[in-house]
Parts: C-alpha cells; sequence; structure tokens
C-alpha cells in the first residue's frame, strides 16, 4: 500500500495517489470523509497488469481526511495512513493528513 502526495503551487490542492496491491480484488475504491463516505462518489481505483490498483484525487491542503478502501465490498485500512482513528462501528479509519 502506499499513498503519495503532490502540492501544487498554482493552487490550494495536494494531488493524493492512492495505490494497493490487490491482485485477487475485482474492485477496489476509496471512500472516506472527501465523498461524503459514499459508495456511489467513491474513488474507484484503476487496475494495472501487474495486480495492483491505482488512482489520484485532488484534496484542499491544510486539512485532514479519514478514509478506508473497500475491496470487493470489504473496509481495508491502508498501513501507510499518517495516522488512525477510531469510528463509530468501532474499527479504525486511515487519517490523510494534507
Amino acid at each position: 500500500m502506499a499513498i503519495t502526495k503532490q502540492y501544487l503551487k498554482s493552487k490550494p490542492v495536494c494531488k493524493v495517489t492512492f495505490s494497493l496491491p490487490a491482485e485477487d480484488a475485482k474492485k477496489v475504491k476509496v471512500v472516506g470523509t472527501f465523498n461524503d463516505w459514499n459508495e456511489k462518489k467513491a474513488l474507484e481505483l484503476k487496475k494495472f497488469k501487474n495486480g495492483n490498483f491505482r488512482g489520484t484525487v485532488d484534496l484542499e491542503k491544510d486539512n485532514s481526511y479519514e478514509f478506508r478502501y473497500l475491496v470487493d465490498g470489504t473496509y481495508v485500512n491502508d498501513d501507510q495512513a499518517d495516522s488512525y482513528k477510531w469510528n463509530e462501528f468501532g474499527s479504525e479509519n486511515g487519517v490523510l493528513n494534507v
């Protein structure tokens, strides 16, 4: 798992790229506070031949966002999140600081 951040000088935006190795998965999405945890608005990651999924989203900088991957309907945390926060369901969400 990997998260890369690219800050733009021309805008108050950070391009965040999510990468997840999930060779056996059919669909991987990213849901979080930046899309109101809405599956329909989720960032759908593209699957590459090597089995990795990847996708990029623009997020307003100087903010923190909670997120999780949705891998074939199962929530998964990124082990490289900036931190973690307990949610109301008794599990943790990853936190991304940009």
